[in-house]
């Protein structure tokens, strides 16, 4: 197998690329069949999974991926359209609806439901919520979707109230009582780790909380709350342009993905941070508590 990888920031597009290994054997038939295939992920947990599946299953299968990590949550997509990338593995439908909604002209298709990253509360200076002081700060991810999410914590644990006409894209302007006088800070979520020392809290995605080592060097001040359609609106998944959406390669991604021993390598590794989703759109481990 060869894996070819790149890490690519919000501006910057040119990758930097490693290889080694022999190719893989060419799938036989199908549209795309023995040729390289180019994914985009976040480096952590996707990229991760993916090199999993390179190292473990991809060879056997007939697969040969080439691996485009990349920082940012824009940077992906863009390149998804540009035809730089085959598919992305990095969003839920929620995000995905609302950049496909305000970005460039093209048609997606989600493929399949993969895992979710569950959203966390986190402070250094606080140990349990109640603690949280008057005029507290808590940053929150900026974009609509997982802010919407971040907001949806807070509610829960009855810091706010959110305005129900909001629907599922509301942002702090939506609080509709502040009980703590709370502010609510949205930033980059990649920049949400290294907020935490400034401010009481923050909520992070699992992706960059992992990354950062926060559950287990931060306290961990409340999960994101699973609803009914938690999977449907947060799984993150596969996706590919339209045109690619029966790609062979792509449809052996997907199947790759759901595969018992990549459940069981999500499962140990990311314990209740990152929640694996089986090929019936089913969360297979409970979340941390």
């Amino acid at each position: 197998m060869r894996t070819t990888s790149a890490v690519i920031g919000a501006a910057a597009v040119t990758l930097a690329l490693t290889a080694c290994g022999a190719p893989s054997e060419q799938q036989a038939g199908g549209e795309g069949a023995g040729e390289v295939l180019r994914v985009g992920v976040s480096p952590v947990p996707h990229g991760d999974i993916l090199a999993f599946i390179d190292e473990n299953l991809a060879e056997e299968a007939g697969l040969e991926l080439e691996i485009v990590e990349i920082s940012d949550y824009n940077t992906p997509n863009t390149l998804l359209v540009e035809g730089e990338l085959d598919a992305n593995y990095f969003q839920h439908r929620t995000y995905l609806n609302e950049w496909a909604a305000n970005g460039p002209d093209a048609d997606f298709a989600y493929i399949t439901d993969v895992h979710i990253e569950r959203l966390g509360l986190y402070s250094e200076s606080v140990e349990n919520i109640a603690d949280l002081p008057e005029g507290a700060e808590i940053a929150v991810p900026n974009d609509p979707a997982n802010l919407n999410r971040a907001l949806g914590i807070l509610q829960t644990e009855g810091l706010i109230e959110v305005d129900p006409e909001a629907g599922g894209l509301a942002t702090e302007k939506d609080i509709t009582d502040n009980p703590k006088d709370i502010t609510v800070t949205p930033l980059e979520a990649a920049q949400l780790p290294r907020a935490i020392a400034d401010v009481d809290a923050a909520v992070v995605n699992g992706n960059y909380a992992i990354e950062a080592d926060l559950p287990t060097e931060s306290n961990v001040l409340a999960w994101e709350p699973e609803g009914d359609d938690y999977v449907e609106a947060y799984a993150n998944g596969l996706v590919a342009l339209e045109e690619n959406a029966d790609d062979e390669r792509v449809r052996l991604l997907a199947e790759l993905l759901h595969d018992e021993r990549v459940l069981e390598f999500v499962k140990e590794s990311w314990k209740g941070v990152v929640l694996a989703v089986d090929a019936d759109g089913e969360v297979i481990e409970t979340a941390a508590e």
